[in-house]
């Protein structure tokens, strides 16, 4: 498709496609936060415990980037 090949493409869908993704779940805890009320601490915990495991995600493609795998 366009010249690309099917590694090319899901390459290119796990680093924008995802981050994309996670771009907008963290507007959505933000948006959560707001509507709560939840104060700063809250606004805090919630973007902590919501978004870990994005970290771990973020973490894992630098890993493979750095290692090269």
């Amino acid at each position: 498709m366009f010249g690309l090949t099917e590694e090319q493409i899901s390459d290119f869908g796990m680093t924008f496609g995802v981050g994309a993704f996670m771009l907008f779940m963290l507007f959505i805890i933000g948006e959560i936060a707001w509507k709560a009320k939840a104060g700063r601490t809250g606004t805090i915990v919630l973007f902590f415990v919501l978004s870990f495991g994005m970290v771990g995600f973020i973490a894992k493609t630098i890993l493979e980037k750095l290692w090269k795998m």
